[in-house]
């Protein structure tokens, strides 16, 4: 057999899969073309793209959950070692230790583990290694020598059939075997809209099933979390599982219902306080085997936290903390307290693998919060309180001065951006306190253009913070993809977590925000990706330098795109401005939480006991203009156009006009060069605009990068025709060759590089595939004739060029 004309896919179906099988490796153990991220979401201008996804050609198993190998193939044209590199780079984000490429004449074996005699050798095809054997290795590298039942034990099985996602399954693997090695303090950090509570459920399944954990204590800071988790992904648990709170305590004597093996809580409903008593310690200290903290940012970490006691209490007990936002600061240390991360899945990552939801960044500035504002001489405020003398910055806005005008201009920016993009597009605008919630709901509603929308359901613009029965109420309705309303709301502190608003499209950032954690936890709240519902990506739109005091590259990834402010409206210059380097008080943002949220949304955010706040009106603020910034591939921020990214690009992938023409002409087909420069970023459609002609992929590409004046597709396709190069065909087929130059001018190239083409009208009317391809002496001739057309097509130039 000639292996050399044989496919990847003949490979693979020929020599590889009868070679893991002669392994010993069941069909269940394996699978074929495994793809384990969706594909990056690119956004250029007003279109989105998704990435190619990644995909491992076999990824083996040794139990359903636990993958330990995966095998690269290429064809037979290529050395047995070709696929080595790329499998190592799936290996090391799938977490895989053993590594085989292949071409269907042996293996090259790279061993990640150290537990071989050497990191690579060559294998006979008959010398794949079985599951056992690779376990065994496994198991050594891992230090699992003991307790293999919980580590090889399986996830819930889920009858709709979902699977963990590959980042997920690393999650509870990783926890498991630390637990199984007698780890007792564990982190895990997973950026919001990963699935924690999911990942969460499978790891206390598995340790309850084996019996590892016997009772189990869920912990979470909002009610609205413990309630969706017992009747969403705990719901598994049934009549072995409760809610803990008062009402289990019996009223007689006091002692607290033990009956039950999973309690889910809120941490304020089991901690006392000065009128009611504690809960948690009506339990054995060493009841709960197995106690996990949601959201462990909140407090649990900090040694002087009520929450704490509760971790102290049951000080035997296996205790796992989950966070969105790793946290290291002078004040909290989740590390110290859990140790290092057992699992890490960060925001860069989400988004690089398509799971999460990219970003756009509209920085604003206005010239008074640059320029700073101060009294006049004995000037006296709207009631007419002389204003104390000194220069207010935007430290004091809406805090110790309030400026009218400043809520009407960011309200009429904020509403300019949705009536250019979507008014029902929403959002979420955080405010510095419930005051200041408050007038920028009014200020809202009174924008000219909101109007209409207002008459029409007075929900369109709400309130929702924790002292206002009627914002809180409309809650529910904001979050839920189906209900259109409310579409913004105005809040401070209680939509800034927990708040699982998947189709938020638009964070809107005017508070001084002095936490990291806060700040991620309100990012947090738009990296929902809902392609269903038309959302690819979110805007955060900042107007206090938010993103840029707490830029975090390795965690958050660079933006997508980034609009900034001039104050000369030169979109050269970056406006410097200095940041205000005051120390964080400890007790400033993080304790906040200690209470109930809705009290605490209640006082803590409103005005502070003894703060005079001064109201002046008359001040004007204005917007000053924007500029846009994009991140290259390398994550540098560059200010440049779209259309000068696209030049960049393009340039850097071909070295001249002549080599793209080469590449170009020599592929297959077209597409692959689109895609090409899709997944460097280039989206080439969102650039027709610019042209307002009907071109193709080949012209944007030479106009763009090359300056060469473009062609529309008719003007190419009428080129050819009167070219008349086909004579040498016979009538039939020339006719169907002017049908697919049609074709390519109304729909491009794509359109008749395929056989397929011959299936749709008006081809149906001039015989079947078969008949119309015997025209032409049979399918090659018929294949080097589109390619002749194709070649003729792109052999036109223009006359001005």
């Amino acid at each position: 057999m000639n292996k050399k004309v044989l496919s990847e896919s003949d490979i693979c179906d020929r020599f590889v899969t009868p070679a893991i099988k002669v392994a010993g490796w069941a069909t269940h153990q394996w699978r074929r073309e495994y793809g384990f991220t969706d594909g990056k979401i690119i956004v250029r201008g007003k279109l989105v793209a998704r990435g190619k996804r990644k995909r491992a050609d076999y990824l083996l198993f040794y139990k359903p959950n636990l993958p330990i190998a995966l095998i690269e193939a290429k064809d037979n044209n290529h050395s047995v070692g070709a696929g080595v590199q790329q499998g190592i780079s799936y290996a090391e984000q799938l977490q895989v230790p053993f590594v085989f490429s292949t071409n269907g004449d042996g293996f090259l074996f790279h061993d990640r583990t150290g537990t071989f005699p050497k990191i690579e050798q060559n294998l006979q095809l008959n010398e794949f290694p079985s599951p056992d054997v690779l376990w065994e290795h496994y198991c050594r590298w891992k230090g699992l020598e003991t307790d293999q039942a919980l580590v090889t034990s399986p996830n819930y099985s889920i009858d709709n059939g979902k699977q963990a996602r590959y980042y997920q399954q690393l999650a509870i693997n990783r926890t498991i075997e630390a637990i199984a090695r007698g780890q007792q303090r564990l982190l895990l950090v997973m950026a919001t809209g990963t699935g924690k509570t999911f990942t969460a459920f499978n790891i206390i399944w598995r340790l309850w099933k084996t019996q590892t954990a016997k009772r189990v204590l869920f912990l979470a800071d909002r009610n609205i979390l413990v309630d969706q988790t017992i009747v969403n992904d705990f719901k598994p648990f049934g009549s072995a599982m409760t809610k803990l709170d008062r009402s289990l305590v019996d009223k007689g004597n006091g002692k607290v219902d033990t009956s039950y093996e999973v309690y889910l809580s809120l941490y304020q409903a089991i901690v006392g306080g000065e009128d009611r008593e504690t809960i948690y310690d009506k339990f054995p200290r060493d009841f709960f085997d197995l106690i996990v903290i949601d959201e462990c940012h909140r407090g649990s970490a900090k040694e002087d936290s009520a929450w704490r006691e509760i971790l102290e209490y049951f000080d035997s007990a296996i205790q796992l903390g989950m966070t969105a936002t790793p946290k290291e600061t002078n004040y909290v240390s989740n590390i110290s307290y859990f140790g290092k991360p057992v699992y890490s899945y960060s925001l860069k990552q989400g988004i690089e693998d398509g799971f999460l939801a990219p970003y756009k960044v509209i920085r604003v500035d206005l010239d008074v919060d640059l320029q700073g504002w101060r009294p006049e001489a004995d000037q006296l405020d709207d009631i007419g309180a002389l204003i104390e003398d000194r220069i207010y910055n935007q430290r004091d806005f809406d805090r110790t001065i309030v400026f009218p005008e400043r809520d009407v201009a960011v309200a009429h920016h904020l509403t300019e951006f949705l009536q250019n993009t979507d008014p029902f597009n929403k959002t979420i605008l955080f405010c510095e306190n419930i005051d200041h919630a408050e007038r920028m709901r009014q200020a809202l509603i009174n924008e000219p253009d909101n109007r209409e929308l207002v008459q029409a359901d007075s929900r369109y613009v709400m309130r929702i913070t924790g002292d206002n029965d009627e914002g809180k109420a409309q809650l529910d309705n904001f979050i839920d993809p189906k209900q259109k309303y409310p579409v913004i709301a105005t809040t401070s502190k209680l939509m800034s977590t927990g708040v699982d608003a998947q189709t938020c499209h638009v964070i809107a950032m005017d508070q001084r925000i002095q936490s990291l954690t806060e700040f991620k936890q309100m990012i947090g709240r738009g990296t929902r990706l809902r392609p269903d519902y038309g959302k690819y990506y979110f805007t955060i739109i900042d107007f206090r330098k938010a993103t840029e005091l707490f830029a975090d590259p390795e965690w958050d990834g660079p933006a997508i795109q980034v609009m900034e402010v001039d104050d000369r409206g030169k979109v050269e210059v970056t406006t410097e401005v200095e940041h205000d380097t005051t120390p964080i008080d400890p007790t400033d943002i993080e304790e906040i939480y200690e209470g109930d949220p809705a009290v605490v949304d209640a006082s803590a955010e409103d005005d502070e006991e003894g703060v005079r706040r001064y109201t002046v009106s008359g001040v004007p603020f204005k917007v000053i203009a924007e500029r846009i910034q994009y991140y290259d591939k390398d994550g540098k921020l560059v200010t440049e156009s779209l259309r000068d990214y696209t030049r960049r690009v393009v340039l850097e992938e071909f070295t001249s006009l002549d080599d793209f023409l080469n590449r170009w002409k020599a592929a297959d087909r077209k597409e692959v060069i689109v895609d090409l420069l899709r997944e460097r970023g280039v989206i080439l459609e969102a650039l027709e605009n610019a042209f307002a002609r009907d071109i193709d992929a080949f012209d944007l590409i030479c106009a763009v990068a090359f300056d060469r004046p473009p062609l529309t597709r008719r003007e190419r396709a009428e080129h050819v025709k009167n070219l008349d190069v086909f004579t040498k065909y016979g009538p039939q087929a020339r006719e169907v060759l002017g049908v697919l130059l049609d074709m390519y001018a109304d729909h491009g190239i794509d359109s008749i590089e395929k056989i397929d083409a011959l299936k749709v009208a008006p081809f149906p009317e001039l015989g079947t595939p078969v008949q119309i391809v015997k025209n032409f002496g049979g399918r090659a001739q018929y294949v080097g004739a589109v390619k002749e057309l194709d070649e003729a097509l792109y052999n036109v130039k223009n006359p001005a060029s």
